[in-house]
């Protein structure tokens, strides 16, 4: 993307242009905060909020504490890479496919940034679909017609399905075509508000269900007596290792945000405050949620 914050660099240049040139310590303007927000907003998601409900399935079988523990503990892992990868960026300003060159040279420094991009255009069109869906239910609690619409024979959906899912895609695109200034803008009001919302959701579905289910209340599988008593090192570390998963590719790209930090404090204490409790909360507020609904 275009950034005006970046050193300039010239046209003859095959190896640097506005996006890979270092940014200057005095247009690095994301602090602590910054980080946290940036967290928040990424790690309060869907597939967050279903990640418990996967482990505490029957086919695993934790418990809701055994789960969140599991996913806690992953993100604190992965937060390692993370800010060590992180320092790379904040002390030289730069984003990630330069800092490949010390590894892989510049020329084989595009084969890990093309990699890492191929597996971004993935998970954002997981996040664009799922997205452009929680538009599509919506409308069609208004609009009951379009959730009965055909499938495009080509394309396996509706048409205003379609619609939904591109719609949701061009908002992102809109956000994304301002540059790094206008995400930062975004996630300091985002932030608070998923949080408020996602509080705000486990209160109801407490409410309403006067309680918060049988989901909570479910026994492990591996307790004496139960179906798996005794295997859960056996189911632990596969899970751990798919909940560090989820955002080891971000821990390797990481720089193309730490790039903006004030300094190396701001990135490391704003991602640890932002990443571990945030995906613990949400993944709470997921299973806890199911539970309840299920009661209602």
């Amino acid at each position: 993307m275009p950034d005006s914050q970046a050193t300039g660099s010239g046209d003859d240049n095959p190896l640097s242009n506005a996006d890979l040139a270092p940014v200057l310590p005095a247009s690095r303007t994301w602090g602590m905060g910054n980080f946290i927000a940036l967290w928040i907003s990424l790690a309060a998601c869907i597939p967050t909020y279903l990640l418990a409900s996967s482990l505490v399935d029957q086919q695993v079988g934790m418990n809701w504490s055994q789960a969140i523990f599991t996913i806690f503990l992953a993100n604190v892992i992965v937060l390692i890479p993370m800010v060590l990868n992180a320092h790379a960026g904040t002390k030289y300003g730069i984003p990630f496919p330069v800092y490949c060159r010390a590894s892989f040279g510049t020329l084989g420094a595009n084969i890990p940034a093309i990699l890492r991009a191929l597996v971004a255009c993935g998970w954002f069109g997981i996040q664009a679909w799922i997205g452009g869906m929680a538009i599509y239910q919506i409308l069609g609690r208004f609009f009951p017609a379009l959730l009965a619409s055909p499938p495009i024979a080509a394309l396996g959906i509706s048409l205003p399905q379609a619609a939904c899912f591109l719609f949701f895609w061009g908002i992102n695109m809109g956000v994304i075509s301002k540059g790094i200034d206008c995400i930062r803008g975004l996630l300091l009001i985002k932030a608070p508000l998923l949080i408020v919302l996602g509080l705000a959701l486990l209160w109801w579905a407490y409410d309403k269900a006067g309680g918060f289910g049988a989901m909570l209340s479910q026994p492990s599988q591996f307790s004496p007596g139960q179906p798996k008593a005794g295997q859960f090192w056996v189911v632990f570390f596969p899970a751990l290792t798919g909940m560090i998963g989820f955002w080891a590719t971000l821990s390797l790209n990481i720089p193309d945000f730490s790039r903006y930090a004030k300094s190396q404090r701001d990135q490391v204490i704003g991602q640890a405050i932002g990443l571990p409790p945030t995906m613990a909360l949400y993944s709470f507020i997921g299973v806890a949620v199911t539970s309840a609904t299920a009661v209602i």
